[in-house]
């Protein structure tokens, strides 16, 4: 809850709201304005000089928040669903989900915070990680916004239906099947699959459909029956098809400047009112030139 602020003496409100949050930059507290957060005596009040009595109350109305500004949000990261318990992005190639011992800052995780903390007027608010992406890999992703909401959809996980593109080198030895293995991921930089069980490795199954060929790589969709890290891209690479751009995997080439690997759409039940909700994020311009276009 944002505390009422009363006004001391007569004066334009712009000023007063600046002066009663300092924390706030200028444009934000504009923005409040525009969009009608603002409230006096209970009242929406949009004109910056608006005149203040000594007495009134004024007030901010979170619910009233305007969306977030592209200045708000890193280069390429965009919010394609939000409600009152989950939040959802598009996160770029090249931001990791969640900080590292290296990199503390420039995360999805701390932008969407402060984006939180900036629309509820609270520093306080947050989100909670649901489920990650590789730092190379771009797509959909989700966060909730309450520790309640983020224990519901793990435990529900497994139920959800995760979808992946990705631009390989060569092609998968069939049109469709499963791959299947046993990833190891006790090293921190990199998995290793096995076909057969081993101690300390967990099954990894993999659906995949061929979508098309061109210039030597294949457009591969897949879907995850389980969630292992690094899992398709070991797979694929077992496969004798790796991820284009993974050279961790032996990729041999890198023609998009980036791992090949896109979450294209999760399909989730909204863990308050249980109805079915498809998020989706269409393969970024410079994966979809690494094949011929469609005919």
């Amino acid at each position: 809850m944002i505390p009422v602020q009363t006004v001391p003496e007569p004066q334009p409100l712009l000023p007063f709201l600046l002066a009663a949050w300092p924390e706030v930059k200028r444009t934000k507290v504009k923005q409040w304005l525009k969009f009608g957060s603002v409230r006096v005596n209970d009242e929406v009040v949009t004109r910056h000089d608006h005149p203040l009595q000594a007495g009134d109350r004024v007030g901010i109305v979170p619910g009233k928040a305007p969306p977030p500004q592209a200045a708000d949000l890193p280069e390429g990261m965009s919010i394609l669903h939000e409600d009152d318990a989950i939040l959802v992005i598009h996160k770029p190639q090249g931001l990791l989900t969640i900080s590292t011992e290296s990199e503390k800052e420039r995360t999805a995780y701390s932008f969407l915070t402060r984006y939180r903390r900036d629309s509820q007027f609270s520093g306080k608010a947050r989100v909670w990680i649901v489920h990650r992406l590789d730092k190379e890999t771009s797509g959909v992703l989700l966060f909730a916004k309450t520790e309640e909401v983020k224990t519901a959809l793990q435990e529900n996980w497994a139920s959800f239906e995760k979808r992946y593109l990705a631009v390989v080198e060569g092609a998968p030895p069939e049109a469709s099947g499963v791959l299947r293995g046993y990833v190891d991921e006790s090293q921190p930089h990199r998995v290793y699959l096995h076909q057969r069980p081993v101690a300390g490795a967990r099954e990894a199954l993999t659906h995949y459909r061929v979508l098309r060929h061109g210039m030597g790589r294949t457009l591969v969709e897949l879907r995850l029956e389980t969630g292992r890290r690094h899992q398709i891209r070991v797979q694929l690479a077992e496969a004798g098809c790796p991820v284009a751009g993974d050279a961790r995997y032996g990729a041999k080439s890198n023609p998009a400047r980036r791992v090949a690997l896109h979450a294209a759409s999760l399909r989730i039940k909204h863990p308050v009112d249980g109805r079915e909700m498809t998020f989706e994020s269409p393969l970024p311009p410079e994966l979809a030139r690494l094949l011929p276009s469609e005919v």
